[in-house]
């Protein structure tokens, strides 16, 4: 068993385009025995990008805990001590949703699920590459 804490990508792929992740990683994320997480970092970056017209994100916000339920996923809620961690990451990264994403997985010891190259080199825990390999 595996606890795996999805990026915002992974999560956006797993809900509506599970193609672009690589077979390996859909095979990991499927698996129920895996526990699966998603930070609530995720739900503000979709929420911002959304309303500055990246992407349609309001399907997914409008049914944020059903869809959670549905991958048999927990929501990740950030506190503080997840807040200074990410600020004080020796990282280059500027992007704070992914710095985040990774204090979170850091202080939990949890796998991050990602597509993110910078994440992949500059986390602190294991990774599942959910790139696809072409």
């Amino acid at each position: 068993m595996t606890a795996i804490l999805l990026d915002t990508n992974a999560l956006l792929h797993l809900v509506a385009d599970p193609e672009r992740l690589n077979e390996q990683a859909y095979s990991v994320l499927a698996d129920q025995r895996n526990d699966l997480y998603v930070s609530a970092a995720s739900a503000w970056e979709v929420s911002i990008k959304t309303r500055i017209g990246r992407f349609d994100g309001e399907p997914l916000l409008s049914a944020w805990g059903d869809v959670l339920a549905e991958m048999n996923a927990a929501d990740l809620p950030i506190d503080p001590s997840d807040a200074a961690m990410a600020g004080r990451l020796n990282w280059a990264h500027k992007d704070p949703f992914d710095r985040m994403i990774v204090a979170q997985a850091a202080r939990r010891g949890l796998t991050i699920a990602t597509s993110d190259r910078q994440v992949i080199g500059g986390a602190l825990t294991s990774v599942l590459d959910t790139r696809t390999r072409r």
